[in-house]
């Protein structure tokens, strides 16, 4: 693994998942796709929802960040509501819980693959007896990981659902990824970030972490080296 091998002084690899590990990036920008072109249907006089909006305003970020940016570049407020409001409810929360919901049909329909070549990473990393966790802004990290089975690589999961109950901001802080190397045990300077969204590339950048892999899925290759990015591939399994 060359790029590992060259980087001796790292003992922990640090993996967003969407897009990284799994293409279900696809999936949430779908999902995200449908509750806005929806949602937007109510206010004719605002742009429609485009694709570049998913990662203009929303790719990487907790989900009712992802909704409260969004409806903010519309310039449209509504209130913040509770995290466990209705799928139905026009708040924050409330939409944002529909979108989960949509992300969470297609799933099931569809089933989850994880990218061969990042699975090789994955493997190569393990086999030199890196450490290895992920890092996501989904509350749903867990069920995709068992759904593409690969839960087994990966002791460490710090999702959505965690960083809200240890009061964690979301990328681009880099709280989560600082949270993941203390439960490593690590420090972050001897930890790797992997990540495929401008908003996580700013996260490891920030966070003094050994370097940064960019994962280019849609993001565009330039925008997440100006982010912090140390190099940038289009699939982990360039670097083996």
């Amino acid at each position: 693994m060359k790029a590992l091998y060259s980087w001796a002084d790292a003992s922990a690899v640090l993996f967003d998942l969407d897009g990284v590990l799994t293409p279900t990036a696809e999936v949430h920008e779908t999902a995200w796709r449908e509750l806005f072109e929806g949602y937007l249907a109510r206010w004719p006089d605002r742009r429609p929802y485009s694709g570049s909006d998913y990662f203009d305003h929303i790719d990487g970020k907790p989900r009712f960040d992802g909704v409260r940016d969004f409806l903010a570049s519309r310039r449209i407020v509504l209130p913040e509501g509770a995290a466990d409001d209705d799928p139905a409810m026009n708040t924050v929360s409330g939409l944002g819980n529909r979108k989960n919901r949509l992300f969470n049909d297609i799933v099931a329909s569809r089933g989850v693959r994880p990218f061969t070549g990042s699975v090789r990473f994955v493997q190569a990393a393990q086999q030199r007896g890196l450490q290895l966790a992920v890092v996501s802004s989904s509350r749903n990290a867990a069920a995709v990981l068992r759904a593409a089975g690969l839960e087994m690589y990966f002791p460490v999961v710090v999702d959505g659902t965690v960083a809200a109950g240890a009061g964690l901001p979301g990328k681009p802080d880099p709280a989560t990824y600082e949270f993941a190397a203390a439960l490593l045990g690590l420090p972050t300077a001897s930890c790797v970030v992997v990540e495929d969204a401008v908003s996580g590339v700013r996260a490891g950048s920030a966070g003094r972490f050994h370097s940064v892999i960019g994962v280019e899925r849609g993001a565009g290759r330039q925008n997440l080296l100006d982010a912090g990015a140390t190099l940038v591939v289009d699939d982990l399994d360039q670097l083996l």
